[in-house]
């Protein structure tokens, strides 16, 4: 899933406000206890239109997170722990064969949707049928061949091997077809009465606040959560102001001074918790551009940007952990996958060994200002939208760690639509991005240096590959990955994009995504944290339904 980085444009310049405005807050169940078992969900993203389909993410269902507590997927997968091999949900058993080829699921018997009809394999068939025939709705582009449904037993056959699509299939959430084939458009229907097998149906919708109540007849052990409500604040500091003064209890929003603002209000209770996942934030060049089609200037730059004060300053010291693997793969979640000649090696900052490199490479440095092979001074427009503050105060970082090796920067703050414009079709020199994430670094490196997403600078509808990058060495690692026989080969070809990755530095990871998010203890207790890792703490993925299963009332 792509990072959502609307819900981390915090303004710094208003913390004093918010810190005023959770003064005067205090839960609404705080010495009254939680006698309704309500559990109250937050997200910063505005007033919502009344949409409840599952798989459009533009929808509310999935803004706010309240469609994985009535829709449930076939197995629960942890991001946090991306190699585990997941809970058995929906399916009891999965099975892949012919390498990858073929997948035989065993569904569970006993379960019921919220309307009383029994879920069966032809559910779990159709739905993968509605992901096959309609494009828009399968957003990770799995390319569905024959499904087929026996009884308990569906079996899906592909072209290719699915080695690299195991998460994205396993994970998918079963709809009723009973309901869904009556569905004239499932790629615009907003489903006002969401039916699914999970423990929630939806009780009420405004705006403002969607309220799920429990339904009887649910397959596992009831939830002790008898009702969640999901408001949707209007920005970033109206929910840190909600959280602060208790009327939200579980969130995922980027906190300046987050120990003041937050934690610090009730340490007790008020906690967070943001693992890395397998996912990378990144200086991103467009390296058909000179000077930045020069590895040796990229690779100088990648020794002096200083990676702890953008985690520290930028990042509030919690929100995108730092990576400073070489390799680029985010620690701990990728540990794994690192090469042995590479365990352990981490970037750090030199600006001798940079200004060495670069004047060995015939850069010369001018007084201050370096100079490029052909005589041209070396500067770098750096470019991002107006309101991502953390963004902003990482690259006025970056902007003062390149003057040390005379790159003139500028911070460059743009419209939104106008920066999402320019990266799509590479109008820009240098940016702060992301790539996707995955059940390992394969999808991260294939957003940074697949050729086959490659499309020239000007030309549009890009889908990873944001900097032109163009590797056929990269490329054929990447397409033997996705189709290795054996887990050797795997091992062999992830080795040779980390090498890759560094002799060639196409971008330069800074920081680790995140699935993180901040709750309460003051009412329900059994979140996940570093201690308890079951699940990410975001309240928007699918884990948090398992979230919601693991909570217990506080005593």
């Amino acid at each position: 899933m792509r990072v959502k980085r609307s819900i981390v444009a915090a303004l710094a310049a208003v913390v004093a406000a918010i810190m005023l405005a959770a003064c005067g807050g205090g839960s609404t169940n705080a010495g009254g206890g939680n006698a309704a078992a309500v559990l109250n969900v937050g997200m910063p993203n505005g007033p919502q239109a009344e949409n409840n389909n599952p798989f459009l993410e533009t929808s509310a269902a999935a803004s706010l997170g309240y469609r994985y507590v009535i829709y449930e997927p076939l197995v629960m997968l942890n991001r946090v722990k991306p190699q585990d091999p997941g809970k058995p949900w929906l399916a009891t058993k999965w099975d892949w064969s012919d390498n990858y080829k073929k997948l035989v699921l065993t569904i569970r018997d006993g379960v019921k949707f919220s309307d009383g009809t029994p879920m069966t394999g032809d559910d779990v068939a159709y739905t993968f049928q509605l992901l096959r025939d309609n494009k828009a709705l399968n957003i990770d582009s799995v390319p569905y061949k024959d499904i087929t449904a026996s009884g308990n037993q569906v079996t899906l056959g592909f072209d290719n091997s699915q080695f690299v699509n195991q998460v994205k299939i396993l994970q998918t959430i079963v709809v009723p077809k009973h309901l869904w084939s009556a569905i004239k458009d499932p790629t615009t229907d907003t489903v006002k009465n969401p039916v699914g097998t999970g423990p929630y149906t939806l009780k009420s919708f405004t705006p403002q606040t969607i309220t799920v109540s429990q339904r009887t007849g649910y397959w596992q052990e009831a939830p002790k959560v008898k009702e969640i409500r999901y408001t949707s604040y209007n920005d970033n500091n109206a929910q840190v102001s909600a959280l602060t003064s208790g009327a939200a209890e579980w969130s995922f929003v980027f906190i300046p001074n987050y120990k003041t603002v937050y934690m610090n209000k009730d340490p007790q209770h008020y906690k967070l918790w943001f693992p890395a996942q397998l996912a990378v934030h990144g200086l991103w060049f467009n390296t058909e551009k000179a000077p930045w089609n020069n590895v040796t200037l990229r690779q100088a730059i990648n020794k002096v940007i200083n990676r702890d004060d953008i985690f520290n300053q930028g990042e509030a010291g919690y929100f995108y952990p730092k990576d400073d693997q070489v390799t680029g793969i985010p620690s701990p979640a990728g540990d794994s996958w690192i090469a042995p000649q590479y365990k352990g090696q981490t970037v750090k900052v030199d600006v001798a060994a940079a200004k060495a490199q670069l004047t060995g490479a015939g850069f010369k440095l001018n007084g201050n200002q370096l100079v490029d092979p052909t005589g041209k001074p070396v500067t770098l427009k750096l470019s991002v939208p107006s309101g991502w503050s953390d963004y902003i105060t990482d690259l006025e970082i970056i902007k003062d760690n390149l003057a040390q090796i005379g790159i003139t920067a500028t911070v460059d703050k743009m419209n939104q639509d106008a920066w999402t414009k320019s990266v799509d079709t590479g109008d820009f020199e240098g940016v702060l991005h992301w790539t996707n994430d995955g059940a390992s670094p394969y999808d991260m490196y294939r957003d940074v240096m697949d050729g086959n997403r490659y499309k020239p600078t000007g030309q549009g509808g890009i889908n990873g590959n944001y900097g032109r990058y163009k590797n056929d060495a990269a490329t054929a690692a990447l397409q033997t990955y996705a189709n290795a026989p054996d887990d050797a080969s795997r091992a062999t070809a992830m080795a040779t994009l980390q090498q890759i990755m560094i002799s060639e530095q196409p971008m330069i990871p800074l920081m680790a995504a995140n699935s993180g998010g901040e709750y309460s203890t003051r009412n329900w207790t059994g979140w996940p944290d570093e201690n308890n890792q079951y699940g990410p703490a975001q309240p928007t993925l699918r884990n948090a339904l398992d979230i919601v299963l693991h909570l217990k009332p506080a005593a």
